[in-house]
């Protein structure tokens, strides 16, 4: 049923694609603006922060981010997605607010923990909101627009930031300023377009009574029964969640330290860090819709398409620190983008629904998100450490490039496995 939003012509599940894909533009143009400012950052707290302390600012905000997704899911259950959405984004607000005003680096870490618990109001609201308002046939092609919003959000927090912090040196708070302006905007667009939760319950009450009918009846089944520990961490499941440990530890590290690593160790200025670095999120919105739509075409390929896809990845960030030249260096991040994360991810999640338990699917792909999840907590810290011990971040690289590795061998000796016993 497409109902249409009050006073507009367009649909409900339209304006909610527009309005949850800017939520991930707004979220992700704050996560990548202090990055490329470490060094502005440091020489205004008084130049002797390590970057293990920096790196420790994204492991903050991750988190907080974590911290608040089983919390937030709760809650949009209970009270509705409007009530959760508005209070995170006014929490991450003030958050941004008081990292602009921070005069020591425990001010920013304060400020980058609410900010996850704030921004972790999002991820539970925007499925929720998602998979109720957009028709059937038109999901899989919204929700990748939805989601291409992280990517754009990234590649400009990291152009403005460059841009406007390193290469015309303006203050690096201005990045806050300008997300804080972004999160007013949003929260009057949450507040004039979302429904409140007697609207919504009207209009779930007239969807298709058979889409009910059956929902009810899954509902029924999976309350009489409990997925097993057994099940949930088999030698299949458990590799898949490696795997994706290691896919976004690799994403989670370069999104961190890559504009870091290209000024100091590849010589890279001002606006050109953020340029390159951008390279990354804006080449993996095609990445993810081609190879989506090439996996739902060759369903019985799901494998053999994680596997070629992680390995490729992982020889980009390996070519990535290993370029002679600027060109072949912004090659490899193009080709990263492209193959990595965002063009893998449907499709592990894809092959995860098919292989998971049929009872407890929730309760697996929590699991699986939490793992995926920890490596952004452990990441830049790690990565940080790594630069203050060696003076290069190219370990950081390298270890990335190994859990790729191992993670995907183990992926396909479970799946190799799997079709000897069949």
């Amino acid at each position: 049923m497409d109902a249409k939003s009050k006073g507009s012509g367009m649909d409900y599940w339209k304006k909610i694609v527009i309005l949850l894909c800017a939520g991930w533009v707004t979220i992700w143009v704050y996560r990548s603006a202090l990055s490329p400012a470490y060094p502005q950052i440091n020489a205004s707290l008084g130049g002797n922060i390590t970057d293990t302390a920096l790196g420790f600012i994204s492991t903050c905000y991750f988190f907080g981010y974590v911290a608040m997704q089983i919390p937030a899911g709760f809650l949009v259950d209970k009270i509705g997605k409007k009530k959760v959405l508005i209070p995170g984004f006014i929490v991450f607000g003030l958050a941004a607010l008081l990292i602009s005003q921070a005069t020591n680096i425990q001010m920013i870490y304060v400020g980058s923990v609410l900010a996850g618990l704030g921004c972790g109001s999002f991820y539970g609201s925007a499925y929720s909101l998602t998979s109720q308002n957009i028709p059937k046939e038109k999901r899989s092609f919204s929700t990748a627009i939805v989601n291409s919003g992280s990517a754009v959000g990234s590649g400009l927090g990291l152009i403005l930031s460059s841009f406007l912090v390193v290469q015309l040196q303006f203050p690096w708070q201005t990045m806050m300023y300008i997300s804080v302006a972004l999160i007013v905007v949003m929260l009057i667009a949450f507040i004039a377009i979302i429904r409140n939760n007697k609207e919504d319950a009207e209009f779930l009450a007239q969807s298709e009574a058979a889409e009910a009918a059956e929902v009810t009846e899954e509902v029924t089944v999976v309350e009489k029964e409990h997925v097993s520990i057994k099940k949930l961490f088999s030698p299949k499941m458990l590799f898949a969640y490696i795997l994706y440990f290691a896919t976004c530890y690799g994403y989670y590290m370069t999104v961190t330290w890559l504009p870091n690593f290209l000024g100091t160790e590849r010589g890279f200025e001002g606006a050109a860090i953020g340029f390159s670095a951008s390279l990354v999120a804006f080449a993996s919105i095609p990445g993810a819709l081609f190879f989506s739509r090439l996996a739902d075409k060759y369903m019985h390929k799901k494998v053999q398409f994680i596997v070629i896809l992680e390995l490729l990845a992982a020889a980009m960030l390996l070519f990535t620190v290993q370029a002679t030249n600027s060109t072949f260096l912004l090659i490899s991040l193009i080709m990263y983008g492209f193959l990595g994360k965002l063009a893998v991810e449907p499709i592990i999640i894809s092959w995860l629904g098919e292989n998971a338990p049929k009872v407890g699917i929730g309760t697996t792909l929590g699991v699986f998100n939490f793992f995926g999840m920890m490596s952004s907590v452990i990441a830049p810290t790690l990565t940080g450490s790594i630069s203050d011990a060696t003076g290069s971040k190219v370990m950081g690289f390298y270890i990335s490039v190994v859990l790729l590795v191992v993670g995907t061998i183990l992926f396909l000796l479970a799946n190799l496995n799997k079709k000897k016993s069949a």
